[in-house]
């Protein structure tokens, strides 16, 4: 048996690793501590429940991440421990349908209503034209 590892985990470590590292390593967070913070705000939830960032999460898991009024629901299809690029962190999970239309939804609501806002203050001439118009008899 090795020092500080259990019977089991040792086969277990490379199929099983912190959702913390496996959501820095998926590019969800920048950084780990931004993923632990999430994790303790209750914002990531694996299988429905609310976990610690220390919790191991598998291939097979269900992961729900929210982020800014965003949602993702994922299965891990594969864990890493190492941070690569973005080809390889989409090979880390498969996004629902539900969670794509959602989220997309959600996007094009905000976009809609980023224009429809975008509208700028009158300048002073406008104001005058607009004062004289409303001022005449």
């Amino acid at each position: 048996m090795t020092r500080g590892v259990r019977n089991g985990d040792a086969q277990a470590g490379a199929s099983r690793v912190r959702i913390d590292k496996w959501l820095w390593a998926a590019r969800f967070y920048r950084t780990r501590s931004l993923a632990a913070e999430a994790i303790e705000a209750g914002h990531v939830r694996v299988d429905g429940e609310r976990v610690k960032p220390a919790h191991p999460v598998h291939a097979g898991s269900r992961v729900t991440v929210h982020r800014q009024a965003l949602a993702w629901d994922v299965e891990v299809l594969a864990v890493t421990e190492r941070r690569g690029g973005a080809a390889q962190a989409g090979v880390l999970y498969r996004e629902t349908a539900e969670s794509v239309t959602t989220r997309e939804r959600m996007l094009a609501e905000r976009a809609q209503a980023r224009a429809s806002a975008a509208t700028a203050r009158p300048t002073k001439r406008d104001r005058r034209k607009l004062q004289d118009f409303l001022n005449e008899p």
